[in-house]
């Protein structure tokens, strides 16, 4: 089952890694057009979140034998967790 769930935690990290791809698509645009300092920093933040998922996602498929079978379900729930939330974030910065 391990081996199931390391795919299934490596697809929702290459979502994540999308979903924040645009977020620092459109801070871009913003930065570009506002010169402000805020999207600026968002844009530095959405960019550790895609290593933070880059990592994790290597991490899940290349090491998934150190884990122990316990740990793959909180991490899948983590995961989806931030994809809820950076999707939530998503929609906020386009409205």
């Amino acid at each position: 089952m391990e081996p199931v769930l390391s795919v299934i935690l490596v697809i929702v990290s290459i979502a994540n890694i999308a979903v924040l791809g645009i977020l620092v698509f459109t801070f871009s645009q913003m930065y570009v057009k506002t010169r402000a300092q805020l999207p600026l920093g968002m844009i530095i933040f959405s960019t550790m979140l895609v290593l933070h998922n880059e990592i994790g996602a290597y991490e899940y498929f290349a090491m998934h034998t150190l884990f122990s079978s316990e740990i793959f379900l909180y991490l899948l729930g983590v995961h989806i967790t931030e994809l809820a939330g950076i999707l939530i974030f998503l929609k906020i910065t386009w409205n």
